[in-house]
């Protein structure tokens, strides 16, 4: 029989040799490990630094807008009381510039008025009834209350209707038997405005430059 040949075992220097190489590279993993554990740190602590700063842009852009509102709301009520300012001197001026005149443009028209009365105020009390009237024309038997805006719309319009309906209300409770009527004058005024005002039986008085002119309305004019 042939002998069977076993293979020489490592020799010490071969097997430290690769124990050696093992642990090495054993080395070199755990530096990476550390090195990725480094890196994995440094951004969590950098996208944390990065997450208060966009809170901080957030919480600025959030405190700009509120400024922002608040200045443009300031700006609205302060060009909101400029514009209401001027429309009132507007409408003085257009009270003063009609009423010198206004009795003789309506004798045009048969209508005699001794008095002109801006600015006049009806205030019952006990009967719960007030407005006020920008022009009121006066005689005997028939008096014309007239409506004076700087712009004037089917709204305020329709205000002054109401505002005669009290005048006759307020009238009858006093023995007041007169006939009233109704004007509207206006220096901004569209064609639809116009013809509203002329429809619901109202005079209609509008510009031309520094005169004035009446149009009477479409039909007979409304008594009340």
């Amino acid at each position: 029989m042939e002998a069977v040949q076993t293979a020489n075992p490592p020799s010490f220097e071969t097997v430290w040799a690769i124990l050696d190489r093992v642990s090495t590279k054993q080395e070199e993993l755990t530096e990476s490990q550390k090195e990725t554990d480094r890196i994995l740190k440094e951004t969590a602590e950098s996208q944390k630094e990065t997450d208060r700063i966009l809170k901080e842009i957030a919480e600025r852009q959030k405190e700009t807008e509120r400024i922002l509102k608040e200045d443009a709301q300031r700006q609205k009520e302060d060009f909101n009381n400029r514009l209401g300012s001027l429309t009132n001197l507007f409408g003085d001026v257009t009270e003063a510039m009609i009423a010198p005149k206004i009795c003789e443009k309506f004798e045009e028209f048969g209508l005699y008025f001794p008095k002109a009365n801006p600015n006049s105020r009806i205030n019952d009390r006990v009967n719960k009834i007030s407005f006020e009237i920008d022009i009121m024309l006066e005689n005997g038997e028939k008096a014309m209350l007239i409506e004076v805006k700087t712009k004037l719309t089917i709204e305020r319009i329709n205000h002054h209707l109401n505002r005669l309906e009290k005048m006759r209300n307020y009238a009858n409770l006093h023995g007041d038997k007169r006939i009233f009527l109704g004007a509207v004058a206006g220096i901004v005024v569209t064609d639809e405005v116009r013809d509203y005002a002329l429809n619901q039986g109202f005079y209609f008085i509008e510009y031309a430059g520094e005169n004035f002119y009446i149009t009477p309305p479409n039909g007979k004019p409304k008594e009340w």
